[in-house]
């Protein structure tokens, strides 16, 4: 039956704490810069401001097609990264950040959905900023967020505990529930500290649902998710738990993520993970015990409806955007070419092995392992444009390790 489901909205602890699933959406500064709304590089969100028609179809796909939250656009939208290396602003931050939020809430309204809040890493934290100074630019970001009475909110993006202890820290003095996810692998921060470890201290913190976000594909997000699982139980602490993944595959990544291979960000359209991936992905995920359950980067709509879809029985409906696609590929059913007819079928979803169609492309990269983080000199982040002289070192040292 498709449906929306029934009764008042309720908060996103109340939803988890009943044992509902509750459904993310997907990347959108991935799917913004492939529609051209968004440059690659900042990755900065200044287009909920500039083209906020755009923003709002994008949200508004993604309720259809079975999210249950609207993340406000708000990624890297910082002072510091909105003016990090020359990448001049018509908008502030603040203007930017309230745009986002008028939008996500627009859309959330013609749904059952709610409006999370979200701030992810600086470049202050990576440039060795003091505590204050980096807390001081998420709570410019929070005061937003309360002014607009989002539902929740989310630190994402971390690769670093320590950051990501401070955003929750910050996040918390809004009375709201807060998740917190890292884009973190199984080898744990940029620092080497655990997942599991990290998950304990994020909720020390005050985070109330923990887990992973972006870098790495969803079978290797979802390893991560339980390994924080086993940590918080093993502290004899409680948390709910999220993931909201990459829709590439990635099996070749280093502790970096998807950062490191040499497609990112221009060439990764071959690693794409099909409709089918996400069911196989959702069904993991809600093994574990993972009730919120996502996407990042590189996820489009149709990703999200395969995960509602899969889901279906377990939320008792299936979303809107089912009305357009016919479950396992019965659709096709209607198909004028028999042997298109004949693919109507879920074991014949089930088992393809997708083909490239690129004969001479590798199955898998060697990633770029430069080794720097925090403190790091060529991370010391800085307003102006980056410079000829300081990108020739960097085109000698790409061109040496391949």
């Amino acid at each position: 039956m498709i449906m929306a489901p029934a009764g008042a909205k309720r908060n996103i602890l109340e939803r988890l704490d009943a044992g509902e699933i509750v459904i993310g959406d997907g990347g959108f500064v991935f799917a913004l810069e492939k529609r051209g709304y968004v440059k690659a590089g900042p990755w900065t969100p200044e287009a909920a401001a500039e083209h906020p028609e755009a923003v709002r179809q994008l949200h508004r796909e993604f309720l259809r097609a079975g999210s249950n939250v609207m993340q406000t656009f708000t990624f890297y939208a910082s002072d510091d990264k909105l003016e990090n290396r020359g990448n001049a602003q018509r908008f502030t931050g603040t203007q930017i950040n309230e745009a986002a939020c008028d939008l996500a809430r627009e859309v959330a309204n013609e749904g059952d959905a709610m409006v999370a809040g979200g701030v992810s890493q600086t470049p202050s934290y990576l440039s060795c900023k003091c505590e204050d100074e980096v807390k001081g630019i998420f709570k410019r970001q929070l005061d937003v967020f309360v002014k607009k009475n989002v539902d929740f909110m989310i630190a994402e993006y971390f690769e670093h505990v320590e950051e990501a202890e401070w955003a929750v820290q910050v996040l918390k003095t809004s009375g709201k529930p807060v998740c917190a996810s890292l884009c973190i692998g199984p080898d744990g921060d940029l620092n080497g500290v655990s997942p599991g470890d990290c998950a304990v201290r994020l909720v020390k913190a005050g985070a109330n649902i923990v887990g992973i976000n972006c870098h790495f594909d969803p079978m290797t997000c979802v390893k991560t998710v339980k390994m924080m699982k086993e940590g918080v139980e093993r502290a004899g602490l409680k948390a709910h738990y999220m993931v909201q993944p990459l829709a590439f595959h990635t099996p070749d990544c280093n502790c970096q993520g998807f950062i490191d291979l040499p497609e990112f960000p221009f060439g990764l359209e071959p690693r794409i993970l099909t409709r089918w991936d996400m069911h196989k992905y959702a069904r993991e995920a809600f093994n574990v015990g993972i009730r919120f359950i996502g996407g990042c980067c590189g996820f489009e709509p149709y990703h999200i409806r395969a995960v509602a879809e899969e889901l279906a029985t377990e939320r008792g409906c299936l979303p809107a955007a089912s009305e357009k696609h016919g479950n396992w590929g019965a659709g096709l059913e209607m198909h004028t070419k028999p042997w298109v007819r004949a693919r109507a079928r879920r074991d014949y979803w089930e088992k393809l092995m997708p083909a490239s169609g690129r004969p001479k492309c590798p199955s898998m990269s060697t990633p770029d392992s430069w080794g720097v983080t925090k403190g790091h000199a060529d991370l010391m982040q800085h307003k102006e444009a980056t410079s000829q002289e300081e990108l020739k070192p960097l085109f000698e040292k790409a061109k040496a390790s391949h």
